[in-house]
């Protein structure tokens, strides 16, 4: 009988990791429409700040109610967290998708698994399988089809690609601390404490240096800019980082690290709505990516017991 309720919950538990890959897959694969759109109203600085005071501001209620839970003792890896892969990286995309294409951004993305891998060796003594590391090969070439066929192929640039690979990094980081060190917070304190007491007063400030009070012009584009931001903000910040951190609390980094291999096929989805015509290399690419997560999911990221 005890053996039937572990192995029911397990069913649940794996039910729920790829419901909420799926669902991350969705939101953060169209944060980049929404940050080309906010673009053309705010500069990236204000995008960036804006995406986390919003969040901050909205989370804020929960983070009060929890107060006496917040974790003195763990602080320093909660401001390693939060900076590395809630702020840095919230300010790094937009400048960089204004000097590379969103397929160039997906890409570089796209390499989250690798960096986890990486990070996770080195920082936390994360061990692999060749299974897995295959899984996110395959994954990854999926990828780099699918920014092929949208002719990315040329002109790529070296600042920009420093940026977006500085900000994956940061994701990295992020996912690897929070499961090695922040592992006993529920997801939505976690996300309440690090987007309300964290990085709110930053990002008020970073909002004032940027130029946002002074360059705000209560007219239909600045309002129309600011609800593409506020959807970013709600949906592919706040709430998503909550599905996050619940999806690293009941699987791996590795594992939630995958949604950035998925998230090219929604672009695709995004770009075939707005008129763009779906290539046989898109397909292909989409294919592939789906078939290395298939492989990779046989087997988990294990941290060596020391």
């Amino acid at each position: 009988m005890n053996n039937q309720k572990k192995s029911a919950g397990k069913i649940s538990v794996e039910r729920e990791k790829w419901l909420l890959l799926i669902v991350l897959s969705i939101i953060w694969g169209s944060s980049f429409i929404l940050i080309k759109k906010s673009l053309v109203h705010y500069n990236p600085y204000e995008v960036g700040a804006l995406r986390i005071l919003i969040a901050g501001i909205i989370l804020l209620p929960i983070a009060i109610l929890n107060i006496k839970k917040f974790p003195k003792k763990q602080l320093k890896w909660l401001l390693i967290a939060a900076f590395s892969g809630n702020f840095i990286p919230m300010f790094l995309f937009p400048v960089a998708q204004k000097m590379v294409s969103s397929s160039i951004a997906g890409i570089i993305n796209s390499m989250l698994p690798i960096l986890v891998i990486m990070v996770g060796a080195i920082f936390w003594k994360f061990k692999t399988t060749k299974r897995q590391l295959i899984g996110v090969g395959i994954s990854f070439s999926g990828a780099c089809i699918i920014a092929l066929s949208n002719g990315s192929g040329g002109n790529i640039k070296f600042f920009p690609v420093l940026l977006l690979l500085t900000a994956v990094l940061g994701y990295a980081i992020n996912v690897t601390t929070v499961k090695s060190k922040l592992q006993g917070i529920s997801a939505k304190i976690l996300s309440s404490f690090v987007f309300s007491f964290v990085l709110l007063l930053p990002s008020f400030i970073a909002l004032l240096s940027a130029g946002f009070v002074r360059d705000f012009v209560p007219d239909e584009g600045h309002f129309i800019g600011l609800g593409y931001v506020a959807l970013l903000s709600i949906f592919g910040t706040g709430f998503a980082m909550m599905l996050n951190y619940r999806l690293l609390n009941i699987s791996t980094p590795l594992f939630a690290s995958t949604v950035t291999l998925l998230m090219p096929i929604v672009a695709i989805i995004w770009g075939v709505l707005d008129g763009e015509t779906l290539t046989t290399g898109q397909i292909i690419g989409g294919i592939v990516i789906v078939s290395g997560l298939l492989f990779l999911r046989a087997k988990n990221l294990e941290k060596k017991i020391l």
